[in-house]
């Protein structure tokens, strides 16, 4: 039996996640999780209609031990699942029974009796500031062509400078810029915030963009390749971490550093000069944010204030 049978109106839930305007990757990522559980009650001999706690809670373990991962997804799994890949799963059966709720559909049990495994909250580890000056200085002496050395260090100053995920960097069109230097986002969710550039991201941001003759609307774009011949050319995330890796090499420096390294290092040193924990959640975007709502007239104040005074490279490089 198809393991895809075993849950009622997998189908529908996809194709609601779809007209609800999810990304096919995000869509792909939510059948392949349910599918898991649809192994484990074929495996169980459980129909979906006698789900119960119990039922959750052994597939919960299943997840968490490295041998039952392999029977579910047929593929080599030598280590325990993360927390974070667990709940990830179970997210999704909490979505999928929500749905069914939602349709008038029987439910074995209530959405909310998934309950998440608890996960750690790893600290992650910020290079020295040194050694990310290093890095986001790199192009300027690395590179050959003197305009994807402008590029490439514009790249990492915003990085720095606003916290962006590199997925929202790569996405940015010129015309989000203020004229303050502001930049407009809509990250995760399409939720949408503002970051601001320091005035030394702004100084190298300003001399990338002096040589643009291009009608392109991509912040940052490739200079050869595929990408350069689609009607949309823009720098790849993929390109920006290639890029990474290979400064890293040259400078010969060991502390692993990735794109989002300069994310976590921007909340990390800003909260170290003393910035309002609540202004940099703004400044991330975190989802959590809907907790301090109370605070919505405040944010964008707070916050704009805050990576002012707060920021460790205030001033331009000339």
């Amino acid at each position: 039996m198809d393991p895809a049978q075993t849950l009622p109106d997998l189908e529908n839930f996809l194709l609601h996640l779809r007209a609800n305007g999810y990304s096919p990757r995000t869509v792909y990522n939510y059948r392949r999780d349910l599918l898991l559980f649809a192994r484990f009650l074929a495996q169980s001999g459980l129909p979906f209609h006698r789900v119960d706690k119990l039922t959750l809670t052994r597939f919960k373990a299943a997840l968490a031990d490295p041998d039952h991962v392999r029977l579910l997804e047929d593929r080599p799994q030598k280590d325990r699942l993360k927390a974070r890949s667990v709940n990830r799963t179970l997210s999704a059966l909490r979505s999928y029974l929500r749905f069914l709720v939602e349709i008038d559909r029987p439910v074995p049990i209530p959405p909310d009796a998934v309950k998440l495994a608890r996960a750690e909250r790893p600290h992650p580890r910020v290079p020295d500031l040194a050694d990310l000056l290093r890095v986001i200085e790199a192009p300027s002496y690395l590179e050959a062509d003197p305009k994807v050395a402008l590029r490439n260090r514009a790249i990492f100053e915003v990085l720095f400078a606003t916290g962006l995920r590199i997925s929202e960097l790569c996405g940015l069109n010129r015309h989000q810029l203020g004229p303050d230097g502001e930049v407009f986002v809509r990250g995760k969710g399409k939720k949408e915030r503002f970051v601001y550039l320091t005035p030394r991201a702004r100084h190298h941001l300003d001399r990338y963009l002096a040589t643009r003759t291009d009608p392109f609307p991509a912040l940052f774009i490739p200079y050869r390749g595929r990408r350069l011949e689609t009607r949309d050319p823009r720098i790849s995330p993929n390109y920006v971490e290639a890029r990474l890796r290979y400064y890293l090499a040259r400078l010969k420096i060991n502390v692993p550093i990735t794109p989002h390294t300069f994310r976590h290092a921007f909340a990390t040193y800003l909260a170290e000069e003393g910035a309002n924990p609540a202004a940099i959640q703004v400044l991330l975007g975190h989802e959590s944010l809907q907790t301090t709502n109370r605070y919505v007239n405040l944010h964008d104040r707070a916050a704009r204030e805050a990576h002012r005074h707060f920021h460790p490279l205030p001033d331009p490089d000339l």
